[in-house]
């Protein structure tokens, strides 16, 4: 159940609010008006709260939940305890995630800059932006209105980022532009240098990293990511895409719309990434390569050609799932045959 300390509640909603924000089918008039304040897992939810079902593992929980009421598929209302209320959706995690946002909204900013905080003149804050203790915001900076730059963060010349951006402690950013609405956790790096060198045995020389980061509206980035400027090229990161902690983004990688890269997963420079393919987690990507709209990369798989558009991928080196559980089977087979001959 959230802690209040950390996540405090906004005011009750009732299950018809809800519904209808969620687009789920609205409740029975004689609970409608019911008002919901929290959230729970099914095990843990009590007659307040709010809970969801949306994988066939936890039909268990849902048989013996105190929820006060679940949002759910329609084939699985039966399955309902007495008195907790049904709220059926066609995606009830979709549902679900937009009834606890309605529920938890994060914090408005506060509009100010701390007093310990380093604003350059030449900057330009929007109305309502928050600038927290010990930020460094340089010459020239654009900050779009009630955006919330965190505490130890620092932005370099010339960056801009957009309107209600919330930029997490700890992160540096520099020669890179942000939409509206992009969440950067803590640790992120935008913009530093990518790893170019011409290589020799008289020494590897370093060679000027001349590119800009574009990142589009509404991209949520996790911590520790990096994401190295563009050799000459820019680095992109389309809109509404989704990247978690720890991952390395190369210069000159482009992400198409709404891609999603779990983590620890390594973009090396030049690659190019279609609207919505999914990297698993420790996915190693070459340079160079393309990887189409729609495609999916297993964890752990090792990229080193191109991907078609829509093709699910997985191994080292990545191939279609069906060839590399094929040759997975091939080879347990004839380990087995080796063991049995001995």
């Amino acid at each position: 159940m959230p802690d209040p300390r950390f996540f405090p509640p906004g005011p009750p909603l009732s299950l018809g609010e809800l519904a209808a924000l969620a687009g789920c089918e609205a409740p029975p008039a004689e609970v409608a008006e019911r008002r919901f304040g929290s959230v729970a897992p099914l095990d843990q939810a009590g007659p307040d709260d709010l809970s969801f079902l949306d994988n066939a593992k936890y039909r268990a929980a849902l048989a013996t939940t105190r929820a006060g009421a679940v949002v759910l598929k329609a084939e699985e209302a039966e399955r309902l305890p007495q008195g907790c209320v049904g709220l059926v959706a066609a995606d009830p995690y979709r549902a679900y995630a937009r009834m606890a946002a309605a529920l938890f909204p994060p914090p408005a900013p506060h509009p100010g800059v701390d007093a310990s905080a380093v604003v350059d003149p030449t900057a330009r804050l929007g109305e309502g932006v928050e600038v927290g203790p010990l930020a460094v915001i340089g010459p020239e900076v654009e900050i779009g209105p009630h955006s919330r730059i965190g505490a130890g963060t620092v932005i370099a010349r010339g960056v801009v980022i957009g309107a209600a951006c919330r930029i997490g402690p700890q992160v540096t950013l520099m020669a890179c532009r942000l939409g509206d609405k992009v969440v950067l956790h803590p640790g992120v790096r935008i913009g530093q240098d990518g790893f170019g060198f011409a290589m020799s045995a008289e020494g590897h020389l370093a060679v000027p990293q001349l590119g800009r980061v574009l990142v589009g509206d509404d991209v949520e980035i996790g911590a520790n990511t990096t994401i190295d400027r563009g050799s000459g090229p820019d680095t992109v990161i389309g809109p509404g895409c989704r990247i978690d902690n720890l991952v390395q983004i190369g210069h000159n990688v482009s992400l198409g719309r709404g891609c999603v890269v779990v983590a620890q997963v390594g973009l090396s420079g030049s690659t190019r990434v279609g609207d919505f393919a999914v990297l698993g987690g420790q996915v190693g990507v070459a340079g160079h390569l393309s990887i189409g709209a729609g495609a999916q990369v297993a964890a752990q798989s090792g990229v080193m050609a191109d991907i078609p558009p829509g093709v699910r991928v997985g191994g080292f080196p990545a191939q279609p799932l069906k060839e590399m559980w094929r040759q997975i089977a091939v080879l347990k087979r004839l380990a087995r045959g080796s063991r049995d001959s001995t």
